[in-house]
């Protein structure tokens, strides 16, 4: 193609300038991949942060309302109500994890028995959030096992794990009893099999864990479970797969994204916020490529009106200056997406002296087709209005100049 050749030849015959406007297209996309690395990694560890303890999906026994019976007196303006409180269960929940168990988005289920409940030491009392679980299981939502600090994990038939806050409060170690008083009124002395401590106070000063078929009898459970907490490989789709799971098992499914409503406000803001620096980064490459063609335009006007004046076409002089856009936005994306690339793994390499990462970006999330496409796209419309402005060029007028 004849007008490629011409856009060759003109972007080299002024290679400083040409290296230039190259330069500071690359710049531009690097920043961008940096930017949406950057935003990209921050919001996946947040989400590790919020659900690295917890399940990305809670299934649990839809919610009872209390029935209102008129009085058998008819004269009398009264109610009677009927209390139908009894605790909610998941009474056919084997069938239920069988049907998780087959689902490829699930990597892990716990059925669990949750309660509330005291634990006494002497005259020292506190509230506990119980959560019963299947011992072979434990770290099947939280890596329980790995944060113990004393003790050991085996629960046993009269073992409880508590936490670090916990146990403080209470004046606990491991290996000492301690009363457990369930919300059902049943006393249980048990014996701390381990103390652990994960760094989040929700769960090193209000939690408890026991077997599932300790907490059985203590909370007037024997078949039934409370809830089922489910583990994604994707967190992200939690939202999708809890309204199939609604749908497939008529409980009540919550994701973790509606447990944490303002986590996921603030991943919008911010991502709202990196899309504004992105976009006004992409206009000023725009810009530059405009501005520079503009200037190759009006300094080659001589030239043009020559080729015009031999019956060169208006189309062939704008495909010109098109295809050096293309051009342009074609290489300084590839050089920039590879930079980016290289920046961002370089920053991923540098730790803190705790040993964590010193920026949470993530390379993978540089959004390079995006930026490459949006940047080739780009230029070619900036090539625009030079290319329109040396296609009306008039031979003769510019021939005189």
């Amino acid at each position: 193609m004849f007008a490629f050749t011409v856009a060759r030849r003109y972007l080299f015959s002024n290679p400083s300038q040409t290296a230039l406007l190259i330069s500071g297209v690359s710049l531009g996309v690097t920043a961008f991949v940096f930017i949406t690395a950057l935003i990209g990694g921050l919001a996946i560890r947040l989400t590790n942060d919020v659900t690295a303890n917890s399940a990305h999906i809670s299934l649990e026994p839809e919610t009872r309302i209390a029935r209102v019976l008129p009085s058998p007196d008819a004269e009398l303006e009264s109610v009677a109500i009927i209390s139908t409180f009894q605790r909610l269960q998941i009474r056919a929940w084997k069938s239920t994890v069988s049907l998780l168990q087959s689902h490829p988005d699930i990597s892990a289920i716990s059925p669990q028995i949750s309660g509330s409940a005291f634990l006494v030491k002497g005259e020292a009392v506190s509230p506990v959030a119980v959560t019963a679980l299947d011992p072979a299981f434990i770290d099947a939502i939280s890596s329980i096992s790995t944060e113990i600090i004393s003790g050991d994990a085996s629960l046993g038939a009269d073992g409880i794990l508590i936490g670090s806050r916990l146990a403080e409060n209470l004046g606990l170690s491991s290996g000492q009893p301690v009363l457990l008083r369930t919300d059902r009124g049943i006393d249980r002395l048990l014996i701390v099999r381990g103390v652990f401590e994960t760094g989040l106070q929700s769960l090193d000063e209000r939690v408890a864990y026991l077997s599932i078929q300790t907490a059985r009898p203590l909370f007037l459970l024997p078949e039934g479970i409370t809830n089922i907490e489910i583990k994604l490989y994707d967190p992200g789709g939690a939202r999708e797969l809890a309204t199939f799971l609604h749908e497939a098992t008529g409980l009540r499914a919550t994701s973790w994204q509606e447990k944490n409503a303002s986590l996921e406000g603030a991943l919008d803001a911010q991502s709202q916020t990196g899309t504004l620096i992105q976009t006004f980064s992409l206009i000023s490459v725009l810009i530059g490529i405009a501005s520079a063609l503009s200037l190759s335009a009006n300094r080659r006007r001589g030239e043009i009106g020559i080729m015009r004046a031999f019956g060169v076409s208006g189309a062939f002089i704008a495909a010109v200056f098109l295809l050096q856009g293309l051009l342009i936005g074609m290489v300084g994306a590839g050089i920039g997406c590879a930079c980016g690339f290289a920046l961002c793994s370089w920053l991923e390499t540098l730790t803190k002296p705790d040993g964590t990462m010193a920026l949470p970006i993530a390379p993978g999330e540089g959004g390079y087709l995006v930026v490459f496409l949006l940047t080739t796209i780009g230029a070619v419309l900036a090539s625009v209005i030079p290319a329109w402005s040396a296609a009306r060029l008039d031979p003769l007028e510019a021939i005189q100049q």
